[in-house]
């Protein structure tokens, strides 16, 4: 739950950067500077490096949560607001659920499965009512979002049973480094006209929902496993729901508090349900 906290907080933080940040040098530098304080974090404490047969799993969870993630939500923030952001992105439990199950061995039960496709309605339903059915471009990016982060968080759960949770996220954005730093080159850092408010939000989806908050959402998958921890994160929706009203004065209606006690109910027995 402190990782989902720390990542209910990403896409009202990017609105906040790319109010006066270009919205590519967001999306690349956040990497950068989470990359090299992950980078000196590995110099410091040692730990054993990883060994050939982690390459693959480090590799596809590097690709979702170093590019597909940030760039995706990163692009879709221009052009819909942080609150339908969070609607979408409420998919990704669902989705790293089925990652999950496809790679590991977890098995989950019919009734986790009606509990998990329930909160998608939900979360589906609500969309459609928000945006009378049209989708804008935004939602396809945070579609792609979803697919490339429930990639890298599954595979990232799976590896981190052997490396462990901080090792993990720190390998992963190492690993991704030497092609972001060459996608840097294209996208100088530009602080031309940025604002305060900006610059502390792109510090914070750097250090904290690129970095930190990965330390504890891996050490929980490794834990309690990759199926029953992800959908703890369809709580998320309505703490990024109340955090944008809170930071972006985005409208709270009743029925967006009724909607999210709706999927905290189902996350509540969701994860009560039996995994083998």
């Amino acid at each position: 739950m402190i990782g989902v906290v720390s990542f209910s907080l990403t896409l009202p933080m990017t609105r906040i950067a790319v109010s006066s940040l270009d919205p590519f040098t967001v999306a690349v530098w956040r990497g950068i500077f989470a990359s090299v304080m992950a980078l000196l974090i590995l110099i410091i404490l040692r730990p054993p490096l990883p060994k050939l047969c982690d390459l693959k799993a480090l590799s596809l969870c590097s690709f979702g949560i170093v590019f597909g993630f940030p760039v995706f939500t990163t692009l879709a923030m221009q052009s819909i607001s942080a609150s339908h952001g969070a609607i979408v992105v409420g998919l990704l439990p669902l989705a790293t659920a089925m990652v999950g199950v496809a790679i590991g061995k977890e098995r989950p039960s019919w009734g986790f499965w009606l509990a998990g496709l329930i909160g998608t309605a939900l979360t589906i339903t609500f969309i459609l009512k928000k945006t009378e059915g049209e989708f804008a471009i935004g939602h396809i990016y945070l579609i792609l979002a979803v697919i490339t982060a429930a990639i890298g968080y599954a595979y990232g759960g799976q590896i981190s049973i052997k490396l462990g949770g901080w090792q993990t996220t720190c390998w992963a954005l190492v690993m991704g480094f030497p092609i972001t730093l060459v996608v840097a080159l294209f996208v100088p850092m530009s602080l031309a006209g940025a604002t305060l408010p900006s610059f502390a939000a792109l510090l914070y989806i750097s250090l904290i929902s690129q970095l930190a908050g990965f330390f504890f959402w891996y050490r929980g998958m490794a834990m309690s496993g990759i199926v029953r921890v992800s959908q703890l994160q369809l709580t998320q929706l309505f703490l990024t729901l109340m955090f944008s009203a809170l930071l972006l004065s985005e409208h709270l209606g009743r029925d967006v508090l009724a909607f999210g006690f709706a999927v905290i109910m189902v996350v509540w027995i969701g994860t009560r349900l039996r995994i083998q």
